[in-house]
């Protein structure tokens, strides 16, 4: 009976199957350890047959192999049992040491190494361990939202039209015809709100934009929000804080291990979530720092953000910030201005730890309101056909949001680097592996 390594303190004495990887081998006098890790976790195998001992010696670490043995409760063990009696299969040989040294507590090696080499750094616990964890948030966001009613779609990552304003787009060719990866799935989130009134998907989305920092990518993973009836952007709010708090439990409830391995403790997630307005902010920024020329920027600069982290937790104990009422001027044609500020809107970001991590809010829901908007933006209507659709045979007052999820998990784990929380990053520099 094949067992994970995870399951061997259930099954002492008895007769069990491993099989993964070798992680390590140590040869001692008169006994040999192997280190088998699987896709849960390690295990110890202890050999003492000489024959035994010299087969696995020719052994390079990441060999892939299967043992028969008896699990034993020792101290010295991790997980406090180990294999003995051992009988090795072997399964696919690594020809040679891999490239990155899976041993260490740590990954030594640089960055851009670790990525040009992810298909094999990604196997160190650690590194794995993230991913371990970004899983289990997309489980308990998926758990918040399918009790809540919300159906989960797939739209399409190809798009007809470059629709989208603020952010560029990458063109391809489509059977000979101009095609575009599409930058989010927001039109068609809001056309689906008049399909099943609540929505959600995450899936890929793609930003032209020749950035090269720390916090920007390519490509990546977007958790899409979109529901209808709502009085307004609050409304809204609540729903992202029910969604980051179920990310938050699902972790705590399926990544034990993870947590203990990166010695990480969880953000507490108030039971509501502090909010000031924009152009409160900025007057608090300038206030309380003394630095001019803030008041009257269309947005928030990064190190704003930082301070209003900061605030935040200082004034309120809180993680989390709404930053609510962003510039008309600074938000998509589809965004809902505030009915009593029209140059401000009924949007918001979400502010982690200092870091912008949400962007949504109300939309627009009248097919004459788009009309408008897009008119006097001097834009055309007719690539916009199908997505005004929706809005000309009813659409109720409805809103959403978007959190990155790689963005997400690197404030969480406190990366320095987003590309450290990206399987395979993609940015102006690497297309590979």
């Amino acid at each position: 009976m094949r067992i994970w390594s995870t399951q061997l303190h259930e099954h002492v004495g008895e007769r069990v199957v491993l099989r993964g990887w070798m992680l390590n081998h140590r040869a001692l006098s008169k006994v040999d350890f192997v280190i088998l890790r699987d896709g849960r976790g390690v295990c110890q195998v202890v050999v003492n047959d000489d024959a035994t001992r010299a087969a696995v010696a020719q052994w390079h670490d990441e060999t892939v192999f299967e043992v028969e043995g008896t699990p034993k409760e020792s101290r010295q063990a991790p997980g406090g049992v180990e294999l003995v009696d051992p009988v090795f299969r072997e399964i696919a040989r690594s020809p040679e040491p891999p490239p990155v040294n899976l041993r260490v507590p740590e990954p030594r090696e640089q960055l851009p190494y670790l990525l040009d080499h992810a298909a094999v750094s990604l196997r160190h616990p650690r590194r794995r361990a993230v991913f371990r964890l970004g899983a289990a948030s997309l489980a308990g966001m998926r758990a918040v939202l399918d009790a809540d009613g919300f159906v989960e779609i797939q739209t399409p990552k190809i798009v007809a039209s470059a629709t989208e304003t603020g952010a560029n787009v990458f063109r391809i060719d489509y059977f000979g015809r101009p095609g575009y990866l599409a930058q989010s799935p927001q039109f068609y989130k809001q056309m689906m709100v008049g399909v099943f009134e609540r929505v959600y998907e995450i899936g890929p989305v793609f930003r032209a934009e020749p950035h090269d920092t720390v916090r920007h990518l390519a490509e990546y993973v977007s958790l899409d929000v979109e529901l209808g009836f709502i009085e307004d952007h609050f409304d809204v709010m609540r729903v992202v804080r029910r969604v980051v708090a179920g990310m938050v439990d699902g972790m705590r409830e399926r990544a034990a291990r993870e947590l203990a391995l990166l010695d990480l403790a969880l953000p507490e997630v108030p039971d509501e979530i502090p909010h000031v307005h924009f152009r409160d902010a900025q007057e608090l920024i300038e206030r309380e720092t003394g630095e001019r020329g803030v008041v009257g920027e269309p947005d928030l600069a990064p190190a704003h953000e930082r301070w209003l982290g900061e605030w935040a937790r200082r004034e309120h104990g809180s993680d989390f910030l709404f930053v609510v009422g962003y510039p008309m001027a600074k938000r998509p044609f589809y965004t809902h201005p505030d009915p009593d500020r029209p140059e401000f809107s009924n949007s918001f970001d979400l502010v982690y730890r200092g870091l912008e991590l949400v962007t949504g809010g109300q939309r627009l829901h009248r097919y004459e309101d788009y009309v408008r908007v897009l008119t006097d933006a001097g834009q055309d209507l007719e690539p916009y056909e199908s997505y005004l659709e929706a809005f000309r045979f009813g659409m109720p007052p409805h809103g959403g949001f978007a959190i990155g999820w790689e963005r997400w998990l690197a404030r969480l784990v406190e990366a320095q680097n987003i590309r450290e929380t990206t399987l395979f990053p993609r940015d102006v520099n690497r297309l590979r592996p």
